[in-house]
């Protein structure tokens, strides 16, 4: 009720403010105190701090106490990755000799394939630059042909070569293996005698590599075509690679 009351009164101060001057108006004395509010709402949380500096480490007041007891071992952990292989370590020690073996079987010589040819140079047969001497004398195991005047090689190892080609005007022969020639022979003859042009080599050869004598075209009218002296061409396996 007294609340009520003030506020009217407040109300005609105002009011008689209005009209009447304040130096005419007189003061009211001053209302009673009211109650306190209600607490009003929490306010919103505010934005987070910078952060500090670390603080100084604090000082070991305690005494450190004795060394416990060793632990359990743990269990097995996986194996890791296989490393790169180390340098090779030094040679060891020679090891004590062993028993002596038993005694071979002797070598069978007479098994071993010895292939061998001679030929003689009768009525003359063309094959290029080929000397063919289409006369069989000899042939053991041999793989000559004298229709084409070659030698090919069934047996590989070292073979003995030899020609004894006479002429009557000047003859270059040539003993070719592979189409190469190894070495070559020849002849001056300007008198138009019967002369002989002969060589001999050792050569090693592969299985299927063939070999002949050769003359060159411009030379090859030196060579003798007649039944007086006979032209021969041989050859045998010395050694063979496989014994």
């Amino acid at each position: 009720m007294a609340g009520r009351f003030w506020l009217a009164a407040s109300t005609l101060a105002v009011i008689l403010g209005l009209v009447v001057p304040q130096e005419n108006v007189c003061q009211a004395p001053n209302g009673v105190a009211g109650y306190p509010g209600v607490p009003g709402l929490n306010g919103r949380p505010g934005q987070k701090g910078d952060r500090g500096e670390p603080g100084l480490p604090g000082r070991r007041t305690g005494i450190q106490g004795p060394k416990g007891d060793e632990g359990e071992p743990g269990s097995p952990g996986i194996p890791g990755n296989q490393g790169f292989r180390g340098p090779d370590g030094p040679p060891g020690l020679p090891g004590p000799p062993g028993q002596k073996g038993a005694k071979g079987q002797g070598g069978r010589m007479k098994a071993q394939v010895w292939p061998a040819f001679s030929a003689s140079r009768g009525n003359p047969i063309s094959n290029g630059n080929v000397v063919v001497f289409n006369k069989l004398i000899t042939s053991q195991s041999s793989q000559y042909d004298p229709q084409q005047g070659l030698f090919t090689c069934t047996v590989p190892g070292f073979y003995y070569f030899a020609f004894q080609v006479v002429s009557q005007r000047d003859l270059c022969l040539y003993l070719v293996h592979r189409g190469k020639q190894k070495l070559g022979f020849c002849d001056n003859n300007s008198r138009g005698n019967m002369q002989v042009n002969s060589g001999s080599a050792v050569l090693q050869l592969a299985k299927n590599d063939v070999v002949s004598v050769e003359t060159k075209p411009s030379t090859s009218s030196g060579l003798y075509n007649g039944n007086e002296a006979d032209s021969v061409f041989s050859g045998f396996l010395l050694v063979p690679d496989t014994l």
